[in-house]
């Protein structure tokens, strides 16, 4: 039988559809895997039945498959969160920046708090022009202990983000700080809304776009690393 034509595969493809939100389009430019990260970032707290979110620990291992796969050939990130567990974020986009395979990233709707390193993490990132991301300091909720250890703690993780934000973007370590710590930009609150073209200008996000202008940077990366793997095996 058919590998596509597979019962058990096509009801495998529509579970991850329904479940994960993600899709394998295969056709002669490549094979390319969308996924996307919508909601909140869920961690090591299970979030209430009425809250969309993206479960951290699907998505890990989901990764390592695509990494892992000669089906497929490159990642479409879909962004649309309002943030979430900082770890939890952390520990997937630090999964997709160590990818190999081409990446490209997508903020739609919002790409706020710790989806902004989700949306730094991929090889090219895009924001719609009506998209926005909200950078602001590290926030914890329930109980905390009111001692320098933990004002040390939280400026550690804001260390942390904003390292791994401008290593993987154009925007300045400085600059990023700047955004983080603003105070005439939110109601009662600390930071800074950047809309697309904000984004773009500040260096955070690499190019203004849509879908078919992601689409086509994921297209020519898959091209390109053809040819470069196709040139190293003649070169054998």
């Amino acid at each position: 039988m058919n590998e596509n034509n597979n019962p058990e595969i096509i009801r495998q493809e529509r579970e991850q559809v329904i479940e994960l939100g993600s899709d394998i389009t295969k056709s002669d430019k490549g094979n390319i895997y969308t996924l996307t990260i919508i909601g909140q970032v869920e961690g090591h707290q299970v979030l209430p039945e009425t809250v969309k979110s993206t479960k951290y620990e699907h998505i890990l291992p989901l990764l390592a498959g695509i990494e892992e796969s000669n089906e497929i050939d490159g990642l479409l990130l879909l962004l649309n969160t309002v943030g979430g567990d900082i770890e939890a974020g952390l520990a997937i986009a630090e999964m997709i920046a160590g990818m190999k395979k081409p990446t490209v990233s997508l903020v739609l709707g919002g790409g706020h708090s710790i989806g902004i390193p989700l949306a730094v993490c991929t090889k090219k990132s895009f924001i719609t022009p009506t998209a926005s991301m909200t950078v602001h300091p590290v926030r914890m909720t329930g109980l905390v202990v009111g001692a320098p250890q933990t004002f040390r703690y939280f400026q550690r993780i804001q260390e942390q983000i904003a390292d791994f934000v401008t290593s993987n973007s154009g925007i300045s370590k400085e600059q990023f700080e700047k955004y983080m710590m603003a105070t005439g930009e939110m109601a009662t609150d600390v930071g800074t809304i950047l809309y697309g073209k904000e984004a773009v200008a500040s260096g955070l996000i690499d190019r203004l776009g849509g879908l078919n202008d992601a689409l086509s940077a994921l297209h020519k990366m898959i091209n390109k690393q053809n040819k470069d793997a196709k040139n190293k095996k003649e070169n054998i």
